[in-house]
């Protein structure tokens, strides 16, 4: 727990600055410390010097710090006149001082893709841990990247709620980007997408907005679909694949604060309009009473009018119920995309009732890439990804780092956003974006994900 508590203290005072200004981060490198490693050799190793290498790293300045093996030392930019590890000085250009390795490295910087990151990355509420943890997996991200030979150079502001984003914006490095992932804020959006067109830099806006910007600015990337834009995906799909084969059955789950009741009655709506017959209970019904609105004759599909897991489960018991007078009755359900989030205790039941989940991601917590993924969250930041999450933040982050770095390496200027741009396959969300009119590209994926009852799953991609 000591370790973990120092870990912890090093990675937030190391990296996000809590202030109401935005902060500007900026490391070449994070070294995790093998056994006997030394802060000068670490020093030595990458070039820098211990002063700079202490001043990148404020807790080991403190009073009694021991270096131990499986810190997380984060690793500055070496400045001009440094000795770099070839023994060549920084920024010297009298050729006989400089190796082919201090050349080769040159080159790659040039190279590089110039990543920006502006979100509310602190330790002070859900905002900044959800954005810590999206953050971390963009680092996961480029470091595989890096593996396979694509550079980048990473540069990360925290940017909290109600700083002027204009303040990070005359940092002289921003300017420089390719790409920005940023805001979470929406009165935040305006200035950075302005600043983006204005120096032709990509701006992908990861989570939902309010604000149309998107419709004018060429340069905007949003991932965030509307609520309205998701239902009618929703219910399109709905009706493609169930209105000449299943039975329609609307349950009343008695929830006063339920979220998706939008989504129910248009549903509704649109199945008066093309004059297909469906049926109303409840989930205080008597058994008799519930049982009487399910067809014998062809397979039923169920709709909650909530995305609540006590509501959800009220359901299961009335249709185990069911099944027991009834065990021939064919039952498929129509979820909610905030049921994966119980999985842990339903999936079972989603097998059991043929579930259809409607949504933009999915999270497989059983696939191997996702596994390998999160072992490697574990080894690098020595804790789990927070199951609090869905989707998952440090996945969204990996898998949205991947796509746009990809396509700007491919295609530079002219990457739009098109899966078939991109040889990746997410782990958990598709990316495929569309053209709003003369402005930017909004993600048009959709899918339904598709538990059936022989306990194995697919993605009905739209």
């Amino acid at each position: 727990m000591k370790n973990y508590l120092k870990y912890l203290l090093l990675f937030f005072a190391m990296t996000f600055s809590c202030s109401v200004l935005a902060q500007s981060i900026q490391w070449r490198d994070q070294h995790k410390v093998k056994r006997k490693e030394t802060i000068f050799g670490i020093a030595k190793s990458y070039g820098v010097t211990i002063p700079q290498l202490l001043d990148a790293n404020p807790v080991m300045k403190q009073s009694g710090y021991e270096l131990k093996k499986g810190d997380i030392i984060f690793v500055p930019y070496s400045k001009e006149g440094d000795i770099l590890p070839d023994g060549s000085v920084r920024g010297k250009s009298d050729k006989k001082s400089a190796s082919k390795t201090s050349v080769a490295q040159a080159a790659k910087a040039v190279n590089a893709i110039r990543v920006g990151v502006m979100l509310p990355l602190h330790n002070q509420d859900g905002d900044g841990k959800r954005m810590v943890e999206y953050y971390r997996g963009v680092l996961l991200a480029l470091n595989q990247l890096k593996s396979e030979g694509i550079t980048t150079d990473v540069h990360a502001w925290n940017v909290p709620k109600g700083a002027d984003i204009r303040t990070t914006l005359l940092e002289p490095n921003a300017s420089k980007l390719d790409i920005i992932f940023g805001p979470l804020y929406s009165e935040q959006v305006k200035p950075l997408a302005d600043f983006c067109r204005a120096n032709d830099i990509k701006l992908v806006i990861p989570f939902s907005i309010t604000g149309d910007e998107v419709e004018t600015n060429p340069n905007i990337f949003q991932v965030y679909q509307t609520d309205a834009s998701l239902n009618n995906k929703a219910i399109a799909s709905f009706l493609e694949r169930f209105q000449r084969t299943h039975h329609p059955v609307f349950i009343n789950c008695k929830d006063p604060n339920s979220l998706v009741g939008n989504f129910t009655a248009t549903l509704r709506k649109q199945l008066d309009l093309q004059k297909i017959k469906y049926d109303l209970t409840s989930t205080k019904s008597s058994a008799a009473d519930f049982s009487k609105h399910f067809d014998a004759t062809r397979p039923n599909v169920v709709i909650l009018n909530s995305e609540k897991s006590p509501q959800l489960n009220e359901v299961f018991a009335k249709l185990e119920q069911m099944k027991k007078s009834r065990p021939g009755i064919a039952i498929s359900l129509y979820g909610y995309n905030q049921w994966f989030v119980y999985q842990d205790y339903d999936l079972d039941q989603f097998f059991k009732y043929n579930t259809y989940i409607p949504s933009t991601y999915y999270y497989n917590k059983s696939a191997d890439k996702t596994k390998d993924l999160e072992a490697k969250y574990i080894e690098q930041y020595d804790e789990p990804m927070s199951k609090q999450y869905i989707p998952r933040m440090a996945i969204t982050g990996y898998d949205q780092a991947q796509f746009f770095v990809r396509g700007l390496k491919l295609h530079g200027k002219n990457f739009t956003g098109t899966a078939s741009e991109v040889k990746y396959r997410p782990l958990q969300t598709r990316y495929n974006f569309v053209r709003v009119g003369q402005g930017g590209y909004i993600n048009d994926n959709f899918q339904l994900v598709h538990f059936k009852t022989d306990q194995t799953m697919e993605n009905l991609v739209y």
